[in-house]
């Protein structure tokens, strides 16, 4: 096994403006990063959350505290609100410790949120 390194996995999906469905998809969305990439939750070294501006119902990082991740360190934050983006959208960036080259990553983008990288979405 290889020396593990710090690997940024990245990942969106759209979701409802209320806490449940903000709650619901981003625990969706963290849970299809961490099957995709075969992550240990012990290897997350931090995950950094963003929201489009019409998503104010709830933090994201709740979602992450509901599947227990108390130890995680977690970050939200506000998107720049850029005309004509893709409106709620709920983006996630994971600092994890993994052995695998940047090519292996898998990242993830759920419901309408494939729209945006759909060159990673074939991998």
């Amino acid at each position: 096994m290889g020396e593990k390194l710090v690997r940024g996995i990245r990942g969106a999906i759209t979701v409802k403006n209320t806490a449940d469905d903000i709650c619901h998809a981003t625990t969706r969305l963290l849970k299809a990063v961490v099957e995709a990439n075969d992550i240990d939750i012990e290897d997350i070294a931090s995950i950094f959350f963003t929201t489009t501006p019409d998503l104010n119902a709830d933090f994201p990082a709740t979602g992450a505290r509901k599947l227990g991740w108390s130890h995680v360190p977690l970050l939200c934050a506000r998107e720049i609100d850029v005309p004509h983006s893709m409106p709620s959208l709920i983006r996630v960036l994971l600092h994890v410790n993994t052995t695998k080259s940047q090519s292996e990553i898998k990242h993830q983008y759920l419901e309408e949120a494939a729209a945006l990288r759909p060159d990673l979405m074939n991998k």
